[in-house]
Order: structure tokens, then sequence, then C-alpha cells
């Protein structure tokens, strides 16, 4: 993965900065929405299409399965190409993809429609961070950043709610709910095309960073990274495993089936915990930034996890708490996760650290989508059997357990009060 070095000396104008960074907003908020389309019309594809839970798995894990290698790539073709024309060309794979997956006539056309999806829409997400990069660098970056994935989370809200927003589209089954995925993949791609329209003055007059790659992916760097690291990976890789193919994939089903809300309510519940996160994440950041601990928050948020899902599959109690109790977790992780890489590598290996993480990361979430999948079909988990879904909650629940291990190993190979002090030292020298 490769990173953007700035060398230019100018900057636009504030004004231009906001411009743009309202239009890479609308950009994310229509792919989070497209990546989450697939959850609130799970139960519709197998009542109405025939659909296993292993094919509708496969329709999410297919978008993280190319991105195991090309994750690798994505950073050096923004590098190569520019921010704005690698966000204009990857928004038009998502739309293409999310079309696709609307119109097919079947199950491996809708797959195809997913990969393609897949195969433009985490390039798409470092094109857009790169885009934030190169307008806030030096100026109010971390609440640019921080604002533009608060709105692209807000597009997973609204697919949560999209039973709910449009309930006539849902009452006339599966395809309505994506063919608005695909109208508001189409909007990402026409505020994709002003963000570029817009880059070029600035970039011409050469107020923008010339994108220079630093150092790629190397092999070699793996022997220099501690235990700590290493740890890190292995929870970044379980823990997203769990949250992402349970929230995105299995949850709404799951409420529907097992605890018996219809679909609109399913959809609004799964939801909270992408609006809780919306807030939440900065807040936490703030926190850990303030009192200079990042392990113990680290291991506070993988501990929710495991606990909401037991809560989830083994009680009747509210689902308000596990649901509360996963937005805290989703909030918290990823708060600490990236600036505490940051932390265990040198500088020169960063972009080596956070390309490996997302490797590994797309291929956890995909395999969890199929294991779940598979899970739940062996089982014949239905409505009418709801106790078929105690082996992927088994699996989750485990796979949750696991990443909270790696996460207590983390904090006392680094993240005692003392090792964390000098790591800040460290980082601010």
């Amino acid at each position: 993965m490769s990173t953007i070095a700035p060398t230019a000396v100018g900057r636009p104008g504030r004004l231009t900065a906001w411009i743009v960074g309202v239009l890479v907003a609308v950009s994310l908020f229509g792919n989070f929405y497209v990546y989450d389309s697939i959850g609130p019309v799970a139960d519709l594809l197998q009542q109405q299409r025939g659909f296993t839970d292993t094919q509708v798995g496969l329709l999410n894990a297919i978008y993280n399965l190319p991105n195991i290698v090309l994750i690798l790539v994505g950073g050096v073709l923004v590098d190569r190409f520019g921010a704005a024309r690698m966000t204009l060309v990857t928004a038009g794979l998502c739309l293409a993809g999310a079309a696709l997956t609307a119109f097919s006539p079947g199950f491996t056309g809708m797959a195809a429609g997913r990969l393609l999806y897949g195969i433009g829409a985490e390039t798409f997400n470092i094109a857009t961070l790169a885009a934030v990069a190169d307008y806030f660098g030096g100026r109010s970056l971390a609440l640019a950043m921080g604002a533009e994935l608060a709105i692209g989370r807000l597009g997973s809200y609204g697919a949560d709610m999209s039973p709910t927003w449009f309930a006539n589209a849902y009452a006339q089954g599966w395809q309505p709910p994506l063919v608005i995925a695909t109208a508001i993949a189409a909007t990402s791609f026409v505020a994709a095309l002003a963000y570029w329209w817009v880059d070029r003055g600035p970039r011409r007059a050469g107020l923008l960073p010339t994108g220079q790659a630093s150092e790629g992916f190397a092999w070699r760097d793996l022997l220099h990274f501690g235990k700590a690291y290493w740890y890190l990976l292995a929870l970044c890789v379980l823990w997203y495993a769990v949250i992402l193919a349970f929230r995105s994939t299995f949850s709404i089903k799951y409420f529907q089936h097992v605890h018996g809300l219809d679909l609109a309510t399913a959809g609004e519940m799964n939801s909270y915990v992408f609006l809780a996160a919306v807030f939440a994440t900065p807040a936490f950041g703030w926190v850990c930034d303030r009192v200079g601990r990042y392990a113990p928050f680290l291991a506070l948020g993988a501990a929710l996890l495991p606990v909401a899902l037991a809560i989830l599959a083994l009680t009747s109690w509210s689902l308000w708490l596990p649901t509360v109790l996963i937005g805290v977790s989703f909030s918290l992780v990823p708060a600490v996760m990236w600036p505490l890489t940051s932390r265990l590598v040198a500088p020169n290996r960063f972009g080596t650290a956070i390309g490996l993480m997302w490797v590994v990361q797309n291929a956890g979430i995909g395999g969890a989508n199929l294991v779940a999948g598979w899970l739940n079909d062996r089982a014949g988990a239905s409505a009418a059997n709801p106790d078929g879904y105690d082996a992927m909650m088994a699996f989750f629940g485990l796979t949750s357990v696991a990443g909270l291990a790696f996460a207590l190993m983390l904090w006392l190979t680094a993240g005692r009060r003392e090792q964390e002090k000098a790591a800040t030292l460290r980082a601010s020298a």
C-alpha cells in the first residue's frame, strides 16, 4: 500500500477545500449505503429467490475477496493517477456493480455485481482519504477526516433504516430496494464527477500535492515488526470479521427469525450501531489522546463484543442492551486501533503495516461471511427453526473471545502505562 507524499508549496482556499469535502462526503455516503444494502433484503432473497444463507453470505464475502490482493495496489493507483481521477473511476465501478446486482436475473449475475462493486470500493475509500489529505493537510485534517467518515457511516445507517424509509419499495419485493441503492450509487458517482471537475483548477495551479509514491508493501519489512503489532493484527482480523459479517449480513435476519422483529424494526435496531459510531468514534479518539492510553481502551472495546453476542444468543433481554454494547465496541476499537498502529511500527514502515492489516481484514470478513452462511444452512436456520442460528452465534462468540485474548496480550506486551507514555514521547519527537 502506498501513501501520499505532499510536495506542493501552496494550498487551495478554504471554501474550495470544504466544497471538495462535501462532495467527497456525499460520495462516501453512497458507497457505504450500497455495501450495507444486502442485509435488509437477505430474508426477501431467501423467500422470493430461494437463496441459501451461504449465497447471501457470499454476496458480501465476494466484496472482500478481491481486496485481499487489490488493497495492496490501491494506494499505488491513487498515487499515480491522482485522488480525483481514481475517485471518479472507482465510483463508476461501484455504480456499475450496484446496477448489475439490482437488475441481474439470477444469483450469478448478482454475485458478479457485488464482485465488481468490491473491486472499486476499497480503492475508492483510499482515494477519498487521499482527497481529504490533499485539501486539508496541515489544517483541520483530523476534523475533516472524522466528518467524512461519520457521514459515510450515515450511509450504513440509511441502509439499515431503508425498510422504514422506503416501506413501499420493500413491500414490492427484493429488487426495488436494490434499485434504490443503485440510484444512491449514482448520486455518489455524480458527486465524484463534480469533485474531479472542481479539482482541475487547484491541480493545474500547483496548489495540491503532486503524488509521489512512498515506500510500498515490502515483505522484508515484516521481519522488523514486534510481537505487539502481530497481536494487534490478529485482533484486527478477528474483531472486524465478527462485527461486519454479523452486523452487515446476518443481524437483521437474525433479529427477525430469533427475536421476532418485523423487517423495519430489525433494520432500525441494527442501524443504531452505526448511528452511535458517527458521534462516539471521534469522541473516544479524543479521550484516548487526552489520557495518553490506548491498549486498555482497545481491550475494553474488544471485550464488549463477546458480551453483547452472549446476551443476544443466551438471554431474552431487551435488544437495546446488546445493540448499545456492539455500538460502543464499534466506536471504540477503530478509534484506538489505527493511531495505536502508528505507535507500534516505525514511520517508514507504517504503509506496510496498514496494508497488511487491510489485507487480513478483508480475508477475515470474507471468510466469516462464508462460514456463517454455511453454518446456518447446515443447521437449517430459519424463522421456523430459530435454534439453527446457534452454531453461527457460537462461531461469532468464540472468534470474538479470541480477539479479546489478543487484545489482552497486546496490553500486557506494550500497553502498560510507562510503555504507552514512552511511545507517546517517541511519536511527538
